[in-house]
């Protein structure tokens, strides 16, 4: 398995359904619409979840790069609860 820099990681997920967890434990799961050149992420059709517990759909969200703590792919689209 190669290196892949955060670049290149993001745009191969930019448009794909995506979870974020920021630091402070709450996880964002949405679409990726873009990553500006600081890795600001901006979300559309996102949910929110606290401790794994699903607590509201946002919609669009803007997600400032120092409060990530990992962004991932989803794997499928299809569950609605976080495991």
């Amino acid at each position: 398995m190669g290196t892949l820099t955060p670049k290149p990681f993001l745009s191969s997920i930019t448009g794909k359904k995506v979870i974020v967890k920021l630091k402070w434990g709450m996880e964002y799961k949405g679409y990726l619409v873009a990553v500006d050149r600081y890795m600001n992420l901006q979300l559309h059709s996102t949910d929110e979840y606290i401790d794994n517990c699903f607590t509201g759909s946002l919609g669009e969200v803007l997600i400032r790069c120092n409060n990530v703590l990992y962004i991932r792919e989803c794997e499928d689209d299809s569950k609605t609860d976080m495991e």
